[in-house]
């Protein structure tokens, strides 16, 4: 689907929340874990702000444990845009990070929900037209970037799940389907309280290789689930655990903390 440097930043990002209640600003502060067969290969960061109508979330990841062995991946992540009603409306979003000795960077501009400019760096490879998926004149409108792809503005738990949210990463164009799966409960540091899980569904849209098994195991195969907790009082739920499954095994997100401050 993507570079590793590129798919890390996009992963770290399934568990990134952001603060946007209108009531008074906030802030937030989330630590995480990624994990694999139980050995944590990648750890992140975050801190996330809201006041008035906008939000800004900063972010770093890196390799961890044995990961650091095979790819040593460090870079910082962020996102900044406006709140539109109950929908967050990116206006900019970055990703630079070094694997080794190589040097990437994402950068994503939008005006109004729509993606105005697209630069990668190292620019893709040139595609084969015979199996390549090019974007749309419409599939980059009313879009969100990896960080805020992540966030739901809901009534309560029980209204979470049942969405499609429409992702785009710098390259490609995908439907994130939220089914309910069950609810429950956790204890991190900061929070306490009442979960729900959703089954998540992907859903190549464009800017992809066709029949490529990573993402055809993805579609088809994969069981993506996401636990989803409030932060604060504000209306947003935000992930706080997840699990991939991949043809290899089983990628874990966690939170270590996930805590809402003044």
């Amino acid at each position: 689907m993507l570079r590793s440097s590129h798919a890390l930043a996009v992963l770290l990002a399934v568990a990134l929340p952001t603060s946007t209640s209108a009531a008074a600003p906030r802030s937030f502060k989330g630590e995480y874990t990624v994990s694999f067969l139980g050995l944590s290969v990648a750890k992140a960061t975050f801190s996330s702000s809201y006041e008035g109508d906008t939000y800004s979330i900063d972010g770093s990841v890196s390799s961890a444990g044995l990961a650091t062995i095979f790819d040593d991946t460090r870079g910082t992540i962020s996102s900044k845009g406006r709140i539109s009603g109950t929908q967050l409306q990116p206006q900019a979003f970055r990703a630079d990070y070094k694997s080794g000795e190589k040097t990437s960077m994402i950068d994503i501009q939008f005006a109004n929900g729509t993606v105005t400019a697209t630069k990668v760096v190292p620019a893709p490879r040139k595609r084969n037209p015979r199996n390549w998926i090019p974007l749309g004149a419409n599939d980059l409108a009313s879009v969100l970037d990896p960080m805020a792809a992540t966030v739901i503005h809901a009534d309560s738990l029980d209204k979470v799940c049942g969405r499609t949210v429409k992702l785009y990463d710098g390259e490609m164009r995908a439907n994130l389907t939220l089914t309910y799966d069950s609810k429950g409960s956790t204890s991190v540091r900061g929070y306490e309280g009442d979960t729900v899980t959703c089954r998540m569904g992907f859903e190549p849209v464009a800017g992809y290789r066709k029949n490529r098994k990573a993402l055809n195991y993805l579609k088809n195969r994969s069981r993506i689930m996401v636990t989803f907790a409030p932060v604060g009082q504000t209306g947003v739920y935000a992930p706080i655990h997840a699990t991939v499954s991949t043809q290899i095994g089983t990628l874990t997100v966690s939170a270590g903390r996930f805590e809402v401050t003044e």
